[in-house]
């Protein structure tokens, strides 16, 4: 063979065993849900059952406010997106945020068969919990997804929801101008697969970075929720079932919302670029949009206090 074929053998081994180990170092089975409890929901979390399914929930603040904020995060995401929210509001105001079905710590629906992840049945569940939790109207905030669900849920429910945040929401048909790794993934059908057993944490942080405007905001905790989150057993297969499902939203009905609305919307998102912004602006009457130029697609989680000052600002136009 030869000196030649001698290295190039040698280099070839080296490559297989290179390969062996980082695939070895990225295995990532899935995690039941007790084993992730201690760490991510700590009190006052809380689990409620809703038509079978167990949800996770954090419901602070006075219960005796008669107008709650109900808290809905986006795709791949968790309640925890909302806690500097929720942690500063809940001081006057009772504060609702909550884990939707295939995400966070409530995870898939307990029948697998059952993946529908659409919109339209997460409104429906979304009234469900409402309903549960025996709350009638509330001010309803959503980021990405969870935008999309709460001014559908407006559409659907009106005479619940009081007023209408919607975060970098989605619903119209975009064409991001980047979209996070996971994201990607989980729509190639070959890669996809492997992802079932196969998850780097490298992967789950490139996802976190490339939706914050700011790189360097990103904590290694946060990283730490989103990726052990997200092995929480059934996330990974719900999460392909859902991008399997993804379509626009009845954006043609936006003008029926007759509610206060406040828009708030990262500059440097390229998941859902600022433009669709100024589209729900146009579309719903009287809302309002406010911008913050140095925040991506998760402004509410990359920088609560700004985006609390905003919210704070835009309240007492909704009245009770």
């Amino acid at each position: 063979m030869g000196r030649f074929g001698d290295i190039a053998l040698r280099a070839a081994g080296i490559l297989l065993m290179l390969a062996a180990m980082l695939l070895a170092a990225s295995k990532a089975p899935d995690r039941s849900l007790e084993s992730l409890v201690p760490r991510w929901a700590p009190p006052p979390s809380d689990f409620v059952d809703v038509d079978g399914l167990l949800v996770h929930v954090r419901d602070q603040g006075p219960s005796s406010d008669p107008l709650p904020l109900v808290l809905i995060h986006g795709t791949g995401a968790s309640l925890h997106t909302w806690e500097g929210w929720a942690t500063e509001l809940a001081r006057t105001r009772r504060v609702i945020s909550f884990d939707l079905p295939g995400f966070g710590l409530t995870g898939p629906y307990p029948n697998q068969a059952d993946g529908d992840y659409r919109d339209a049945r997460y409104v429906a569940f979304t009234r469900q919990l409402l309903a549960r939790l025996g709350v009638g109207r509330a001010i309803v905030a959503g980021n990405s997804l969870g935008g999309a669900i709460a001014w559908q849920l407006a559409l659907a429910d009106p005479g619940r929801v009081a007023g209408l945040v919607l975060i970098d929401a989605a619903g119209h048909e975009v064409v991001p101008e980047s979209v996070p790794l996971g994201f990607r993934l989980a729509q190639v059908p070959v890669l996809r697969e492997g992802m079932r057993w196969v998850l780097p944490r490298r992967a789950v942080e490139s996802s976190v970075v490339n939706v914050y405007g700011n790189p360097a905001r990103v904590r290694g905790e946060t990283v730490d929720r989103y990726y052990e989150l997200t092995l929480r057993e059934g996330n990974r297969t719900a999460l392909m079932q859902r991008m399997d499902q993804l379509a626009p939203g009845p954006v043609a009905r936006l003008a029926e919302i007759r509610v206060p609305t406040l828009i708030l919307w990262g500059e440097r998102d390229r998941l859902i670029p600022p433009r669709w912004g100024q589209a729900f602006q146009q579309a719903i009457p009287g809302s309002r949009l406010v911008n913050f130029p140095d925040l991506g697609h998760v402004p509410q989680e990359e920088n609560p206090a700004a985006t609390l000052a905003a919210l704070r600002d835009w309240l007492p136009s909704v009245a009770h």
